[in-house]
């Protein structure tokens, strides 16, 4: 797996965390410093959580479980989508429905609507659709896409939720614990730890700081993916030797 560096954590940014006046006292044994009024984070610590995280993340992959990647940061949302796309993962980027989690059957439906809608708009044999109606039909479609599109394949609730900012995604976090889902998040210094399982110090607010967390955090998915598949294929091929 190709981690990054302390340097490679350094000019991304990864260490700035926010003023110290805003701090959560929790935080204390991730923070390296105070500059300027500003806490440095400790990289060390923060190198350390990026490996726990990414190990655990891999054998979830590994078992064929989901993870559910949530930002809805406007600095972040374009970089997670992409990562969660990249493995096959379910993602939120845009709003977080309450009950997204703990109400999943009725998020189901709204999907299943969505589902439905572009069937009937890609039906060319349903001529008694109006103009107007189409018109109304392809706003409903879109304005569900935008919200539950990186959601339309997730079919049960994933065994696991990495979050961009937890305090931003209090909601995303509570409902998740409630559910008992391993939880894995980026937190800054404004934020308590205590709240996710695997805690990630970091700057979660610059974009280049949520990449190379999120890399690391995609690489490791992504092999256990890979032995995933090839666990299956020597099994198959096992199985007609043990037949014979």
């Amino acid at each position: 797996m190709s981690k990054p560096t302390y340097n490679d954590l350094l000019k991304a940014g990864v260490h700035f965390g926010h003023m110290k006046r805003k701090w959560n006292p929790k935080m204390l044994p991730y923070i390296f410093m105070e500059r300027k009024g500003i806490h440095i984070i400790d990289l060390n610590r923060t190198l350390e959580c990026m490996d726990d995280a990414a190990s655990a993340m891999k054998q979830i992959a590994k078992s064929g479980r989901k993870i559910l990647f949530v930002a809805t940061k406007k600095q972040a949302k374009e970089i997670v989508a992409a990562a969660a796309r990249s493995v096959n993962m379910p993602y939120v980027t845009e709003r977080w429905l309450g009950g997204m989690m703990t109400n999943f059957a009725t998020i189901r439906r709204s999907v299943k609507k969505m589902q439905n809608i572009e069937k009937l708009l890609n039906d060319k044999s349903a001529t008694s659709i109006t103009k107007k109606e189409r018109l109304t039909l392809s706003r409903e479609r879109d304005k569900l896409q935008k919200v539950l599109g990186g959601i339309e394949r997730l079919n049960r609730i994933p065994s696991a939720v990495f979050i961009v900012d937890i305090s931003h995604e209090h909601i995303a976090v509570a409902e998740s614990k409630k559910l008992g889902l391993r939880t894995f998040g980026i937190v800054d210094t404004n934020s308590n730890p205590s709240q996710v399982d695997f805690p990630i110090p970091g700057n979660d607010d610059a974009s280049k700081s949520v990449k190379i967390i999120l890399d690391t955090m995609v690489n490791a998915i992504k092999e256990g993916l890979d032995e995933r598949k090839n666990a299956k294929e020597e099994k198959a091929e096992e199985s007609p030797a043990a037949t014979a």
